[in-house]
């Protein structure tokens, strides 16, 4: 009774076991004869492979393997190693009823009966998306590789906990000199200059890049070759899953195109800060030396009335310190307009060296003793277009100030050459003195700053230099060094032309009459005065209207206008308009300030205010 049960259990295990194995979907599980033949077939291979029960048993099981596959001998193979091992297990492609490939894993056992081969288990699963995945993991893997190793522009690579290079791209080939073999096992200090090795700056970042979770910085870094570059730089931890630091990553990017251009950019606004700042200093600067030299024109042509009425010593010292002070304001005046680049310049071609050796017996007593001047100015040196007085008042200045810089004595030397390239001359005083500090020597030619005593300097001399140089055409640099001395050098045009030999007007009396249009009754007066002691007779207009209306009457030989009045027409209008209508009209402008006698070029004779006598009557006497 007791065997019938344990038979009927058996029967119900076996029967149950094969009804779990035909049940199984996911795994095609089959059995094959010891010479590979399908015995059985479950509903997971029926659904895997797409063969029915009916159409397989007996088929050998190489039917499921790819021709490649089978012209290698792959199935007999397995057999053998299954038989052999006591176990098969192997990943690859197999083949569909339809024809179709799928990727499947692979397990073969032996099954022995009283130690004899009956067959093989095998159990087929459908891995094919799960190998999908890995294969677009690997290409997309691959393809980041081969992106990360074929950026240029950036150095990237990874580094091990201790900063050890642990590969390399082409961006830190082309950025930072080294090829994979250079530097790959090296410390990525190598990379930073010796004064931040010296500081620890390499191991810092690192920390930082732990501690924070990333580092970010812009620095000098030095190529293989020595030479060194603005880099920027970016390091990132990177952890495992346990959250342990296992390496870093690091991209560094040379940006030495874009500190220079941001360096050049600051420039720029520096120089256009610089270029508006004078602007409106020479705005503020013109008006007011308008205004004082019509007032100095009153005094010193008042001079003129005075002296005739004086015959006291003790008077005639006194007119004599009025004009010497006169002159001198006048003189300040003149450096504030060349400053403002509103002198109205009158440029001509000189001889450099003939002007120094006129200057160099009075540049060398203004110095004193304990002070050395010396020349280099070759004999080939370049004529220059400049207006010959501003140009002497710059080089005085110049002179000047480089004897202030050396209390104690040295030498000053005043030096030319060509500029072939440019078509300039530049010309250079340097003194052996105290040096300028960086913070003073952006100042130094800005209107009114000055590091002497109290009366011991106006402030203008070099502004005087810088508004010269700039309305002459050319420039002014300067170069300094604490203890060394400094040298000043302003850059002038070539001359186009050959020097012409000016001749020098007489002094004679003159004849007819002037037309005097002046808006301010007291210059008009004092320039009446002084027109009529040439021997001129006088008719005065107040504006241009009234000028033109006094035109009118005839009996008019010469006209003399002052070029900044009052109204739409100022004295270069009227002088326009005066052309217009009688182009053989001899016209003289005068002015303290005008930004107008820039249009005029040579088309009028233009005086400065305040003007000598003998001044009025040379530039009276070029128009007869």
């Amino acid at each position: 009774m007791a065997g019938g049960k344990q038979k009927q259990d058996l029967y119900e295990s076996e029967r149950n076991f094969r009804l779990l194995v035909e049940g199984i979907t996911d795994y095609a599980v089959y059995l094959l004869d010891p010479e590979g033949h399908v015995t059985n077939w479950n509903k997971g291979a029926e659904r895997i492979k797409g063969y029915k029960a009916k159409e397989i048993l007996g088929q050998h099981f190489s039917t499921f393997y790819t021709p490649e596959d089978r012209a290698e001998g792959l199935p007999k193979r397995a057999l053998e190693t299954a038989r052999r091992e006591k176990h098969f297990i192997a990943e690859g492609w197999r083949v569909r009823k339809d024809g179709s490939r799928f990727f499947a894993s692979v397990v073969i056992d032996p099954i022995y009966e009283k130690r004899k081969l009956i067959g093989f288990a095998k159990i087929t699963r459908d891995i094919t998306e799960r190998q999908n995945a890995l294969t677009d993991l690997s290409k997309s893997e691959n393809q980041f590789k081969t992106l990360v190793e074929g950026v240029t522009d950036y150095a990237l690579y990874m580094l091990d906990p201790t900063g050890i290079v642990s590969n390399w791209n082409a961006g830190g080939v082309r950025i930072k000199g080294y090829s994979a073999e250079d530097i790959v096992g090296q410390h990525f200090s190598r990379f930073y200059t010796p004064l931040d090795q010296a500081a620890g700056k390499p191991a810092r970042a690192l920390r930082i890049a732990q501690d924070t979770g990333r580092y970010e910085e812009e620095g000098w870094r030095v190529r293989k070759d020595g030479s060194f570059f603005w880099a920027s730089v970016v390091i990132d931890p990177i952890r495992n899953d346990a959250g342990e630091l296992i390496a870093f990553a690091k991209i560094t990017r040379d940006i030495s195109e874009r500190k220079e251009a941001q360096e050049k950019l600051a420039v720029m606004q520096r120089q256009l800060a610089e270029s508006q700042k004078f602007d409106a200093l020479g705005q503020l600067t013109g008006g007011i030396a308008h205004d004082f030299n019509n007032i100095l024109m009153i005094i010193s042509g008042s001079l003129n009335a005075i002296r005739k009425e004086v015959t006291g010593e003790k008077a005639l010292k006194a007119l004599q310190s009025i004009e010497g002070a006169s002159q001198r304001a006048a003189s300040l005046t003149s450096q504030l307009l060349t400053f403002a680049r509103r002198q109205s310049l009158q440029p001509q071609s000189i001889s450099l060296s003939e002007r120094i050796d006129v200057l160099r017996d009075m540049l060398k007593s203004g110095l004193g003793s304990s002070v050395i001047l010396t020349f280099e100015i070759p004999d080939d040196i370049w004529n220059i277009e400049v207006d010959p007085n501003e140009f002497e008042t710059a080089l005085v200045n110049l002179v000047i100030n480089a004897r202030d810089a050396m209390p104690d004595g040295g030498t000053v030397t005043i030096s030319a050459k060509n500029i072939p390239d440019k078509a300039e001359v530049a010309i250079s005083v340097q003194d052996t003195g105290v040096g300028i500090p960086d913070d003073i020597a952006e100042k130094v030619f800005d209107p009114f700053f000055t590091t002497k005593a109290v009366g011991k300097g106006t402030g203008l001399g070099l502004s005087q230099v810088h508004g010269f140089a700039h309305q002459a055409g050319g420039s002014v640099a300067l170069k300094s060094a604490l203890g060394e001395g400094t040298t000043i050098t302003i850059c002038l045009p070539k001359a186009a032309a050959q020097l012409t030999v000016d001749q020098e007007p007489s002094l004679s009396k003159g004849r007819g009459t002037v037309l005097l249009v002046e808006d301010n009754p007291e210059v008009a007066v004092v320039s009446t005065g002084l027109l009529e002691q040439l021997g001129y007779r006088v008719r005065w207009a107040a504006d241009a209207p009234a000028a033109l209306a006094e035109l009118e009457t005839n009996g008019i030989d010469i006209v003399f206008s002052d070029v900044v009045m009052p109204g739409k027409m100022d004295g270069v209008g009227l002088a326009k308009a005066i052309r217009e209508k009688d182009p053989e009209m001899p016209i003289l402008l005068v002015t303290g300030y005008s930004a107008s006698t820039k249009e005029v070029g040579t088309q009028f004779a233009i005086l400065r205010k305040p003007y000598q006598l003998h001044e009025l009557s040379r530039e009276l006497q070029k128009l007869a």
